[in-house]
């Protein structure tokens, strides 16, 4: 790490002796390491706030059923390759939706809402949709606009 070798660290050792004394240095070890591992606890809790509130927004990736192979026996799926699905296009969107009327829908404990042919939608589960009649409506129950349909509607 800062490139010190066994006679840098015996020459540290000694200075330390010699200035602090046999009896504060297991103490000031000591000291040292806990110093040391409160940091790292609050290093770690930091990154996963940040990792967190940079991922808020995005969905879980849907996990796609494997079809068996009409040869022979279905390939296992690789642990470190996980199978996901592509994000529906706007018109297979309108398609997948039951007839509910609303034209916005947002996902339970989401903070987003989109209009019903945005592609985002393809991705929620029918139990975890919220189908909303007005953009007012959504704003009052706190969603906000989704970045990629931008919905709105006519005055």
């Amino acid at each position: 790490m800062f490139d010190i070798g066994l006679q840098e660290i015996l020459v540290i050792g000694v200075i330390a002796l010699l200035v602090f004394g046999p009896s504060k240095l297991p103490e000031l070890g000591r000291m040292a390491g806990r110093a040391m591992r409160e940091f790292r606890r609050a290093s770690d809790e930091f990154r996963s706030t940040v990792e967190t509130n940079l991922h808020i927004n995005d969905p879980d990736p849907v996990i796609q059923p494997l079809a068996p192979a009409d040869t022979g026996p279905a390939p296992l799926p690789s642990e470190t390759e996980p199978q996901f699905l592509e994000p529906v296009s706007a018109p297979e969107a309108t398609t997948a939706l039951p007839d509910a009327g609303e034209p916005y829908c947002a996902q339970r404990g989401s903070r987003l809402f989109h209009r019903r042919e945005c592609s985002w939608v393809g991705r929620i589960l029918e139990v975890e949709r919220v189908y909303l009649k007005r953009t007012a409506d959504a704003h009052e129950e706190g969603y906000r606009e989704c970045p990629v349909c931008e919905p709105w509607e006519p005055v």
